[in-house]
C-alpha cells in the first residue's frame, strides 16, 4: 500500500543552508522507488498554523519511505534542514 512522506516548512532561518539541504534531498531519493507528488508550488494555509511551504512523496510502502528517510544519503542532508528551518515531518499510509 503507498506511502507518502510529507515535510511542511513552518520557518525557514538560513536560505544559503536551505539551498544546500536542497542540493543533497534530492538526489538522496536516487536509487529509492519514490515519486514527488508536491515540492514547494503555491501554498495557502487554510487552518491551523502558517505553512511555508510543503513537499510530498509516494512511495510504494511505508517501510520504504522509512529506508530512504534513514539512507546515509538523506541523514546527511537532514542535519542541514535542520540548521535551515523548522519543519513538521510525517509519515501516512495511503489508501
Amino acid at each position: 500500500m503507498a506511502a507518502y512522506l510529507v515535510f511542511i516548512k513552518e520557518r525557514e532561518h538560513d536560505a544559503a543552508t536551505m539551498a544546500a539541504y536542497s542540493g543533497l534531498a534530492g538526489p538522496s531519493l536516487g536509487g529509492h522507488n519514490a515519486k514527488p507528488h508536491v515540492v514547494y508550488g503555491a501554498i495557502e494555509t487554510l487552518e491551523g498554523p502558517e505553512a511555508q511551504g510543503c513537499v510530498m512523496i509516494e512511495f510504494p510502502t511505508m517501510d520504504e519511505a522509512r529506508a530512504w528517510y534513514n539512507s546515509d544519503a538523506y541523514q546527511a542532508a537532514r542535519k542541514l534542514r535542520f540548521a535551515a528551518a523548522d519543519y513538521r515531518v510525517f509519515l501516512t499510509q495511503g489508501i
